[in-house]
C-alpha cells in the first residue's frame, strides 16, 4: 500500500490524485510556503466607478472584475436589489439600467459605468410608495417578498414603456421573475390596477402616514372578562 505524505503531516491513502494537489498545494491559485498561503493569481485591478443610483451620483472603487449586483449590495447599499440564483434564471436582482430593466447577476459594474440605474428603493416618491408598489401590497402581489423587488422594477418597467398592457404583454414582460407563493394572478392583477393609476382612471391611494378615520369614535368598548371574573 503507497503512502504519500503532504506538507501538511497527513497520509494520503489511495486517494484522487486532484485531492491529493489540493490538500499539498491548496485550492487553485494558492502555493503553501510553511503554514502560510500564497495566492499566485494576480489581483483584480482596481477602477473608479461611477453612476447615477436612484437619482443620487456615486463615485467608487471598485474591482475591475465585479458584479453589479455586489456593488449595489456592498458598496452603494441598495440591499433591495437581492441575491437569489446567480445565474440570470429567478429575476430577484432585476434593476433599471437606462430605463431598462437588467439581470444585475449577469453584469459586471464596469459595463454600466456612467449609466442611471434604479433599483427598488428608486421607485418610491419621496417617504411614499409608488402606484406599482401600493398596489402590490393591495391586491396580494406580494407575499413572501423575496422576489418582489425584482417584479417591482419590471413591472415599473413595463408601465414606463407601455401604460396599457394587455395580460399577455404582462406575463411576457414578467417572465423572467420567479415567484413561489403566488401563483403569478394576484401578481398580474397588481400591474393591471397600477396601469390604471398611471393611465389616470383611478387616484393615486394615499400615503399610509395620511389620517385615517377612527374604527371606534365612540371608545373602546367593554372589556370581556372570563365568566366569574370579578370586575
Amino acid at each position: 500500500m503507497t503512502i504519500f505524505t503532504s506538507n501538511r503531516g497527513l497520509n494520503l491513502i489511495h486517494l484522487n490524485p486532484i485531492l491529493i494537489c489540493i490538500l499539498s498545494y491548496g485550492v487553485a491559485g494558492e502555493r503553501v510556503v510553511g503554514s502560510e498561503y500564497v495566492k499566485m493569481t494576480p489581483a483584480a485591478e482596481k477602477n473608479i466607478w461611477s453612476a447615477t443610483v436612484n437619482t443620487k451620483s456615486f463615485e467608487i472603487l471598485i474591482n475591475s472584475n465585479a458584479v453589479l449586483l455586489d456593488v449595489l449590495r456592498d458598496q452603494v447599499g441598495t440591499l433591495g436589489v437581492k441575491r437569489g440564483c446567480d445565474l440570470g434564471t429567478c429575476g430577484c436582482c432585476t434593476v433599471m439600467i437606462d430605463g431598462e430593466p437588467r439581470l444585475s447577476c449577469l453584469c459586471l459594474a464596469g459595463q454600466v459605468s456612467e449609466t442611471s440605474i434604479t433599483t427598488v428603493e428608486g421607485l418610491a416618491i419621496g417617504a411614499h410608495l409608488a402606484p406599482i408598489q401600493a398596489c402590490f401590497a393591495k391586491y396580494g402581489g406580494s407575499q413572501c417578498g423575496f422576489c418582489t423587488p425584482g417584479f417591482l422594477v419590471a413591472s415599473q418597467a413595463l408601465l414606463d414603456e407601455n401604460p396599457s398592457p394587455t395580460d399577455q404583454e404582462i406575463s411576457e414582460a414578467i417572465e423572467g421573475n420567479l415567484c413561489r407563493c403566488t401563483g403569478y394572478q394576484q401578481i398580474i392583477e397588481s400591474i393591471q390596477e397600477a396601469a390604471k393609476i398611471h393611465r389616470g382612471e383611478v387616484a393615486i391611494p394615499g400615503p399610509a402616514s395620511d389620517p385615517h378615520p377612527d374604527p371606534h369614535p365612540g371608545g373602546p368598548g367593554e372589556p370581556s372578562m372570563p365568566p366569574g371574573h370579578a370586575k
